[in-house]
């Protein structure tokens, strides 16, 4: 009759022993440090690649930085440019049209690039020197373009703009080849295309000069 309670005895024993096994086990950590059970969290900070659309319109790099650096005093020199010729009498009629189209489309996108550097942090402006820009005017040429009269200035501005627009087309290519920022691409598509588009223009009205 004693075999019966000495069997129960064993049997809650090793029960025991099992289920201290099974609570008592300390959990496996991972790589990063957290332990299996909280697993299905312990990534969300990784430094994973979250993949190309994971940052929305805002991921970017250095190529885009530099492309609104540079694009924002090219595209003020144009504009300067514009408002000298403007401002003179017996400007060809088509170069005073083309000039306002000129300022109309770079003033906003002077604007949107300045937006783009202020929401990036706005990161230091490189030292620089204008002058070695794809397509800046000299201040020694802008001040003949100052000087010139009306008929001679339609001349000069042409002159200087298609190289000007030559230099920001060199730009946008480069943002486009190495960007990461879609808007900024899209600007840059949008300034080979009507810029092109105004080179060959101001091109026409040259040889009919």
């Amino acid at each position: 009759m004693m075999r019966t309670p000495a069997k129960a005895i064993a049997t809650a024993a090793a029960a025991a022993l099992l289920l201290a096994g099974c609570t008592d086990q300390p959990a496996q950590t991972s790589g990063d440090g957290h332990t299996e059970h909280d697993h299905g969290t312990s990534h969300s900070g990784s430094g994973a690649d979250p993949g190309p659309g994971a940052e929305g319109s805002s991921a970017h790099n250095g190529e885009d930085v530099m492309f609104a650096q540079h694009m924002i005093p090219h595209h003020s020199q144009a504009v300067e440019m514009t408002d000298i010729l403007l401002a003179k009498d017996d400007v060809d009629p088509r170069v005073i049209e083309l000039a306002k189209e000129i300022k109309a489309a770079q003033a906003p996108e002077i604007e949107q690039m300045q937006g783009w550097l202020t929401s990036w942090g706005n990161p230091p402006m490189p030292a620089m020197d204008h002058g070695s820009m794809e397509g800046m005017v000299a201040p020694a040429d802008i001040e003949k373009l100052k000087a010139a009269p009306g008929p001679e200035a339609t001349r000069l501005f042409l002159d200087q703009m298609i190289g000007h627009h030559e230099g920001a087309i060199t730009m946008a290519q480069s943002v486009i080849d190495g960007g990461r920022f879609e808007p900024a691409k899209t600007m840059a598509r949008a300034i080979i295309d009507s810029q092109q588009h105004e080179i060959d223009e101001m091109k026409s009205i040259l040889d009919s000069l």
